[in-house]
């Protein structure tokens, strides 16, 4: 069984071979005193915090006691998110490369915190907002993906809470082609004609109940591949941590959601 420490090791070794293959050593201080914790370091503990739904930083310090404060390993694990946030990039771009003619996009809710608290709420005041589903009604934002029938992540973006799918689809999937499947939450006839290239792609969207259009057996088989998406979803709330209340800044929060799904490719 693999210690914390060879986990993190290895974890560095996967980031070290991005931070090169990217050049992110740009992104160093050439001036002044050292960081206390390299760019490297602090991206594979906030990777390792989520591969391992560890719930806050300071379990991480208390972890690894790291040469630095606490304060400083939290700040710096937040400066350096939007490089992260360019490995997560890079990984979707070679996800496309080898897709799956068939796909699947979908959304789940993000709440920011509890229901009981959201009147109270101020760290994501101007991003969050109240959303509906059929589990009933969250604050908070809501992630829309797109993966292929290998379950590979191809298309990620967040949006406030009340945003209607439908609304997001288009731009989500507009770079890419196929056969797409989603759930009757996408229906819209414009959105059906608008999206669909002659031989190119198509958006085949389950009817809802009260719809009296008829499903051939093939469109039933396809519709039941969309659980897979879901799988997706799933891991990254109970395994990854992508689900939080705890961070103090807009940043905090941004930066959970991309070591999270950076986690999740990497693992």
């Amino acid at each position: 069984m693999k210690t914390a420490i060879q986990l993190y090791d290895n974890l560095k070794q996967v980031v070290k071979f991005f931070y090169k293959q990217l050049k992110l050593d740009k992104f160093e201080k050439s001036k002044g005193r050292n960081l206390a914790l390299s760019i490297i370091e602090n991206i594979s503990l906030a990777i390792f915090k989520q591969r391992n739904n560890i719930a806050t930083k300071k379990a991480i310090f208390n972890i690894f006691k790291p040469k630095c404060s606490y304060k400083t390993l939290v700040v710096n694990m937040n400066r350096f998110a939007h490089l992260a946030l360019l490995v997560l990039v890079t990984i979707l771009k070679v996800n496309r490369r080898n897709q799956h003619f068939i796909k699947h996009t979908d959304s789940t809710e993000i709440p920011v915190c509890s229901n009981r608290k959201a009147k109270y709420h101020q760290t994501m005041k101007d991003l969050a907002n109240w959303g509906y589903t059929g589990k009933g009604s969250f604050f908070g934002l809501k992630m829309h993906i797109t993966t292929d029938l290998n379950r590979k992540l191809l298309a990620v973006k967040f949006t406030s809470g009340n945003v209607d799918d439908r609304e997001i689809f288009y731009d989500l999937n507009k770079d890419l082609l196929g056969l797409f499947i989603a759930d009757a939450g996408y229906v819209s006839k414009k959105l059906q004609q608008d999206f669909c290239r002659e031989g190119k792609r198509m958006l085949l969207v389950k009817p809802r109940k009260n719809m009296k259009n008829p499903m051939t057996k093939f469109q039933e088989f396809l519709y039941g591949t969309r659980m897979l998406i879901e799988l997706n979803f799933r891991n990254l709330k109970m395994f990854y941590g992508l689900v939080t209340s705890l961070p103090r800044s807009v940043g905090g929060y941004l930066a959970n959601y991309i070591y999270s799904l950076l986690a999740y490719q990497i693992a």
